[in-house]
């Protein structure tokens, strides 16, 4: 998962260079078998990168493990970027914007996010990282000062309830219930991140800029920073040359960032952005089921109810508001 490839990229605002013009998108509603396969290959792809992530919380310190991981997509971005023949250089006074948004939807976000994988499933972990779609017209309305509309606020409620009945259950538990409300502060904390860096990024898309492009140097400059933090805490660097943690690792660098950026752009390009938007809807459904199945999550009837909750939250986002007259 990452921001475009994890719901990643602020959808909207100008055609940049990256739009494929040979291809116009699709306005007549049709949503064929390549469509399908696009949406498909996006939400599974999302869906499974929560598992991966969890399978790299272990011996190696989160800091470091985030570090190989966006350093590997860092370089598949750079030759992506590099082979295609996209536009790469950009003025100074944009890079500090790139690294602000390297920062918060690069780095912290994700070491957020691992650190909460200590003690949440990866499915809960998918919901909590949900949130980001009512944060993102939220953090818009208050530093943008964008028109917010009543059906966010009726999602927001509705989302915000649907995480608490979920998470309700094993919060209430006294043998671990101080851990997961933890490990649910530094998951919305990681959401915040995320949605934080989604705002810097829609202001710097707003100018039209390569999509693409734009990921490549956020991600560099994510690295940057956590190559850094590493540095500075003096730690040893450590790796796990283990099976599961190397494919793992390879997985969310590459299956996890790079597909599902391709594959997500491509469909909202066909479709259009608010439908290929519900791919964010679903994916939270997908990575709860691979959590039941890999991790023996329990379904209970405050969780099922709560994941209706939330889901009807995003739609209510997600919902394209109705065209003044």
């Amino acid at each position: 998962m990452t921001a475009s490839a994890d719901p990643a990229t602020p959808q909207g605002g100008s055609k940049g260079p990256d739009q494929d013009t040979s291809r116009p998108a699709s306005t007549d509603g049709r949503f064929g078998t390549t469509e399908l396969t696009l949406y498909a290959l996006t939400v599974l792809t999302w869906s499974s990168s929560w598992l991966a992530m969890k399978f790299q919380v272990g011996t190696v310190p989160i800091f470091q493990s985030v570090l190989y991981r966006f350093a590997i997509a860092a370089l598949i971005m750079v030759a992506w970027v590099l082979l295609t023949r996209r536009n790469w250089r950009f003025p100074l006074w944009l890079h500090a914007r790139f690294a602000l948004m390297g920062v918060l939807m690069f780095s912290l976000n994700f070491v957020l996010f691992y650190g909460a994988a200590q003690w949440l499933t990866s499915g809960l972990l998918a919901v909590v990282f949900s949130l980001v779609t009512i944060l993102n017209p939220l953090n818009a309305a208050i530093l943008l000062r964008d028109r917010i509309e009543p059906r966010v606020l009726i999602g927001a409620a509705f989302g915000i309830g649907g995480i608490a009945l979920i998470f309700w259950p094993e919060v209430s538990a006294a043998e671990n219930g101080r851990l997961i409300l933890m490990g649910l502060g530094l998951a919305v904390s990681g959401a915040l991140s995320f949605s934080l860096g989604n705002i810097v990024a829609s202001g710097v898309h707003r100018h039209g800029l390569p999509v693409i492009s734009v990921n490549a140097w956020g991600i560099f400059y994510g690295v940057v920073f956590l190559a850094t933090v590493v540095t500075l805490t003096g730690a040893p660097l450590q790796f796990d040359t283990g099976p599961v943690y190397v494919w793992s690792m390879l997985f969310l660098a590459t299956a996890s960032t790079v597909i599902p950026m391709a594959s997500y752009l491509t469909l909202m390009r066909r479709i259009g952005p608010g439908r290929a938007g519900y791919a964010t809807v679903m994916f939270p459904i997908g990575a709860l089921a691979i959590s039941w199945g890999f991790e023996g999550y329990q379904w209970t009837w405050p969780a099922l109810a709560g994941l209706a909750l939330a889901l009807v939250g995003n739609l209510f986002v997600l919902r394209q508001p109705p065209r003044r007259p």
